[in-house]
């Protein structure tokens, strides 16, 4: 015979005895493009999954077809995906909604340009981004309770000046008044400044520092655990171009054996044929191999990606909402104090409305009068 192919063995455990190219099916998911080991079952409901027939094929396949014009799949940067000018549009795993765990799979240049950044790392970098503006938005907080401390600290200090203390009748009441409210509005602002920091530090300060220290420790656990996975995909690839190449020398040895003996150029003997067919078959079952076990680690690598990426969706909603209460609570506390500071400013308008400089006139004259008679001309 002048087969230049093989048959995977049997008996290798766990391996199919048919190396058809459609005997498994190929789970695709947004561009993304994983054979081999079933993916487990996700925990969100309304998640699906769409399957497409094609894998990776073994070259020598005796099963396989001949390479058609286009290849089904392409690989980029050690990731297998589906080629788009034969695969079909792939269903989102949410696809209501924009969420992280359908759109970051392939690797982006930098803004440079130079070097790729991974999905993952742009999840992790937008992360970290969040967590500083949070840290910046309760340091420009505690700034806006500092201001308050100074304006009340201030506002105390000025009504308590005796500068035109001695103003009389209704404007001095409406100044005394003036004054009197500066004091309130001091106490008020005092007092919010003093609840928003107790409220800054015991429901945000603390409880941010705890989750960021937890998140750090958290980030830098996925950050490793995801580029292992990466680097353990990459060196599976490299294993499968190996046993690629080992193969395509094997079939070129056993056909370059087989041609000699057929036109009697060579004195081989077909023992040293069928050792030369032996070791070609074996150099696909390795290839085969090698194939299984990509899969089997860009399966893995897919579902923790699809874990971790929901992790850090649930994790920016959180902090996100956590910012919104605070600031909610911060314009509440503001909106209570300028109804109060209304209030005083109201009561000094009142008195500012009745001041009557007749009165004044009046009153001052009743205290301060010497006496009603006026001076006459002398007679001689």
């Amino acid at each position: 015979s002048t087969e230049t192919t093989w048959e995977r063995p049997s008996s290798v455990p766990g391996t199919p005895k048919s190396p058809s190219a459609n005997s498994r099916s190929v789970l695709t998911v947004n561009g993304y493009y994983i054979s081999g080991t079933p993916v487990h079952q996700l925990d969100s409901g309304h998640m699906s999954l769409r399957k497409a027939s094609g894998e990776l094929q073994s070259p020598g396949s005796p099963a396989a077809p001949r390479r058609q014009s286009k290849e089904s799949s392409l690989t980029i940067n050690c990731v297998t995906f589906p080629h788009p000018d034969v695969m079909p549009e792939q269903q989102l795993l949410k696809p209501s909604e924009w969420s992280y765990c359908d759109y970051f799979w392939a690797d982006k240049k930098d803004s440079q340009g130079n070097n790729t950044v991974s999905g993952f790392e742009i999840l992790l970098q937008k992360q970290l981004k969040g967590k500083q503006m949070q840290k910046e938005m309760a340091e420009f907080v505690r700034e806006r309770i500092k201001i308050e401390e100074e304006y009340a600290k201030n506002l105390s200090k000025l009504s308590q000046n005796s500068l035109a203390a001695q103003e009389e009748g209704t404007l001095g009441e409406a100044w005394a008044q003036l004054k009197k409210s500066l004091a309130d509005e001091a106490e008020v602002h005092l007092k919010f400044s003093l609840a928003f920091l107790k409220n800054l530090q015991s429901e945000v300060e603390k409880p941010l520092l705890n989750f960021r220290e937890n998140f750090k420790k958290d980030m830098k656990k996925c950050d490793h655990h995801i580029a292992d996975l990466r680097k353990h995909l990459a060196s599976r690839y490299t294993a499968v171009e190996k046993a690629r190449k080992a193969l395509t020398e094997r079939q070129k040895d056993l056909e370059m054996k087989t041609q000699q003996l057929e036109v009697k150029l060579s004195n081989k003997t077909e023992e040293e044929i069928k050792k030369a067919r032996r070791k070609s078959t074996q150099a696909g079952d390795d290839l085969m191999r090698c194939v299984d076990l990509y899969n089997q680690a860009q399966s893995k690598w897919f579902e923790e990606m699809v874990t971790t990426t929901l992790e850090l969706e649930r994790l920016e909603v959180e902090r996100v909402e956590m910012i919104r209460q605070h600031l909610c609570q911060y314009t509440q506390l503001r909106h209570e104090t300028d109804m109060f500071n209304q209030s005083t400013v109201e009561l000094v308008d009142q008195l500012l409305r009745k001041v009557d400089p007749a009165k004044d006139r009046e009153l001052w004259v009743k205290e301060h009068k010497t006496g009603d008679i006026r001076p006459v001309d002398m007679e001689i």
